[in-house]
């Protein structure tokens, strides 16, 4: 039987399911692979078989889950049969699993510092630990890179590297971020070969925000950033964070109302939705690691809204009339009792106004 090979990823505290076939009537054998090649038997404490999925000819499909997965559970499995005679065991190992841990993405602003912490198992105290761009392989590792080992520290450029054996994490420290840091990041000891055993995801929120206003039944096109090797991802969420699932990719939002045009060689994929209704207003996040928060925001129909205006202002017109109207009819009254006043209620009544006033006479 030709091996396989399959790579499951699970948060910490998670549970993995192990699925591979093995024939009827023998036992399941899960071991792990440790530094020096030796497999190692998982413990039946640890490990659940679970009753057949299928049967086919002479095999049988089971799995095995483990849970609450720590740090010392990353790494390479095998799963197979095991038969055993009067003193001889055979084990038969057929499917090669790679377990990785996810941990919860890093969302930060542009300019600002962003922490990778990786924890790790004990045994690996001693070893080289690496924090990597993309992949941590010979081939493909990135400028990024770099190595540190033991209670040291490592320091390139704007990434500090430092390593805690008490605490068993070694923390990866950028600062000045820009969209170009934003990525999957991997945390990996180096063994024989580098072994790859948690990732995570930092995300980088462009400083310049974009804030639209539109109408129902509108349409409106956005442009988001991207990187090639990221899915064109659409979000609609308070935080940015909200946006990771199953730390993958952002989530793409399903709806026919939106859809997604492509020119991947400008590294700028847009967003178009049709047909906007109040309810699309909200909180966007355009982008996948590099992504710009997006303020959207959709009133009621325009033309509804220009007659709504238009009655406002008539209604303002006919109070304003109404007001001057009632003003000249008070200050007309007030004019007529002016005019038919006595003339005697205009002599001065007290003796000191005599001095500013005088009544003149003509003789007859």
């Amino acid at each position: 039987m030709n091996a396989t090979f399959v790579t499951e990823s699970v948060y910490l505290g998670g549970e993995v399911n192990i699925t591979c076939q093995v024939p009827k009537k023998h036992k399941v054998n899960l071991c792990k692979e440790l530094d020096d090649h030796i497999c190692q038997t998982i413990s039946s404490s640890k490990v659940t078989e679970m009753n057949p999925s299928s049967e086919r000819n002479e095999e049988r499909v089971v799995r095995v889950s483990i849970s609450n997965v720590s740090v010392r559970d990353a790494g390479v499995y095998w799963c197979g049969a095991e038969t055993r005679d009067t003193y001889l065991t055979f084990i038969s190992l057929n499917t090669k699993i790679q377990v990785n841990l996810i941990m919860p993405p890093v969302v930060r602003h542009e300019g600002e510092s962003a922490e990778i912490i990786c924890p790790y198992d004990s045994i690996y105290k001693s070893k080289p630990k690496s924090l990597c761009k993309g992949k941590c392989s010979t081939r493909d590792r990135n400028t990024l890179n770099e190595t540190v080992r033991e209670e040291k520290e490592t320091k390139t450029g704007r990434l500090t590297l430092n390593d805690n054996v008490t605490a068993r994490v070694f923390t990866g420290t950028i600062t000045g971020l820009t969209a170009e840091d934003a990525g999957k990041y991997w945390c990996a000891v180096t063994l024989e070969t580098d072994l790859n055993y948690l990732y995570t995801h930092l995300i980088v929120i462009m400083n310049e925000e974009l804030n639209l206003t539109k109408y129902e039944g509108d349409d409106v096109s956005i442009q988001c950033k991207h990187h090639d090797e990221d899915q064109k991802s659409f979000c609609k969420a308070h935080e940015a964070s909200m946006c990771v699932k199953d730390g993958v990719s952002l989530e793409t939002i399903r709806d026919d109302r939106f859809s997604f045009s492509d020119e991947s060689s400008t590294g700028v994929f847009t967003v178009n939705i049709t047909d906007l209704r109040e309810e699309d207003s909200g909180i966007y996040w355009c982008g996948t690691h590099i992504t710009t928060k997006v303020n959207l925001n959709v009133s009621k129909d325009k033309d509804f809204s220009v007659i709504s205006i238009i009655s406002v202002c008539v209604i303002l017109l006919l109070i304003g009339g109404f007001t001057l109207t009632v003003c000249k009819l008070r200050h007309k009254r007030r004019g007529d009792t002016h005019t038919h006043r006595p003339v005697h209620s205009q002599l001065p009544t007290i003796p000191s106004d005599e001095l500013l006033y005088a009544t003149v006479s003509h003789p007859h």
